[in-house]
């Protein structure tokens, strides 16, 4: 089912939910792999649903329709010396592909910012409006004067994140921003994991305003990246606040421009863990600052391999199959933070849910909130289920 409009994907909807028949919403295909398998839903694809409608570069608002894929859009903005200022995540080279396929309504979808997450928020903070159909096949707009609908739900934010459990995007409107005039990534090489984290923290107590801070683990050659954006003289000035507040930790270098950018790719998109083994399994943990490290050493100790970025908020996590997932999923949840399975053997993929089960009282909002736009349940409700 590869619907022309908004109008064709509401019929095909509509007739879902008569007759009670899961529906799967695909995009590139970057994210097929997250969650159970062999669901047995129709593909409704967003190929059709493709173009960038309207981009007024002076307002900094971009509107494209859902199936518009990453890497037009981007390179649109770019030629504008403007960018997705949440740094958009994807899932091609988590499953061995090539990045760019995601779509733009998938993106908002998964809801996954890359690294600069954190100074810039979160994907749903960048969504100013969309155009949408529900489960039933009613077609709604939210943004604007609109930000709400009957339900009474702050409809952009939900919808962010959802991993199309809730309505088909059609059309969706972000908020755009202007490229920084100098980016600057300043390196301490070989920190283990403790002082790292309690460099990052150091460094996070100041006035520096990092865009971006990760670690990569990695014994003698570990890397521990703090990242600086802005006009010139600013991030010279921070650049020094940085190596002062780190003056008695160890030598701090500054990274040529494109080792830099190839670093961080591999930091946003996880490649840096490798594939691992056939039988390991990939986490993103998100957690409170302050945890990251814990729960990253947590891992290692347990034979795995981990990866941390947004300063500590966001540990990427490859577990190998002694690693059990209740495990990670418990190390995530007395941190405060939740564990999504990213990619994993199918045999895992199909007991163990994709998404952190949520608290009893999140679990029953959340039913409502997908009650009030899919109230038959058919947007693929196997995928994401508890498990068999």
């Amino acid at each position: 089912m590869i619907p022309a409009d908004a109008r064709e994907a509401a019929e095909i909807l509509a007739a879902a939910t008569a007759d009670r028949r899961p529906v799967a919403i695909s995009g590139g295909g970057s994210k097929a792999g997250v969650g159970r398998p062999g669901s047995g839903a129709a593909t409704l694809s967003t190929t059709r649903l493709s173009g960038v409608i309207d981009y007024d570069p002076a307002e900094l608002v971009l509107t494209a329709r859902a199936g518009t894929r990453l890497d037009e859009i981007e390179t649109l903005v770019a030629g504008e010396g403007q960018m997705l200022a949440f740094e958009p995540f994807d899932f091609g080279p988590v499953f061995g592909r090539a990045s760019g396929a995601s779509t733009l309504g998938g993106v908002v979808g998964a809801g996954i910012a890359g690294s600069r997450r954190l100074s810039a928020g979160n994907v749903r903070d960048h969504v100013l409006g969309f155009s949408a159909v529900s489960g039933r096949g009613d077609i709604f707009k939210a943004g604007g004067r609109v930000v709400k609908n009957v339900t009474g739900y702050d409809v952009s934010k939900v919808m962010a994140g959802s991993w199309g459990r809730l309505a088909l995007l059609t059309e969706i409107t972000l908020k755009v921003l202007p490229r920084p005039r100098e980016t600057l990534t300043l390196a301490l090489r070989g920190l283990p994991l403790d002082p790292a984290m309690k460099a990052i923290a150091e460094v996070m107590r100041s006035q520096a305003e990092l865009a971006a801070a990760a670690h990569i683990p990695a014994d003698e050659s570990s890397l521990t990246l703090f990242r600086l954006e802005g006009v010139a003289p600013s991030v010279e000035a921070r650049a020094k606040l940085v190596s002062d507040v780190l003056s008695d930790v160890s030598h701090l270098e500054r990274l040529p421009a494109e080792d830099a950018s190839a670093l961080w790719a591999s930091v946003r998109d996880a490649s840096r863990l490798g594939q691992g083994g056939p039988n390991d399994a990939q986490w993103r943990i998100s957690l409170p600052l302050s945890a990251g490290g814990a729960v990253a050493a947590a891992v290692t100790e347990a034979g795995g391999r981990a990866l941390i970025d947004w300063a500590g908020g966001l540990v990427w996590a490859l577990a190998p199959p002694d690693l059990a997932p209740v495990t990670v999923r418990e190390l995530a949840a007395e941190a405060g933070g939740d564990a999504l399975l990213v990619r994993a053997p199918e045999t895992l993929r199909q007991t163990v849910p994709a998404l952190h089960p949520p608290a009893p009282g999140v679990a029953a909002l959340e039913a409502r909130v997908r009650a009030a736009f899919d109230p038959a349940g058919i947007l693929d409700p196997h995928r994401f289920g508890a498990g068999a």
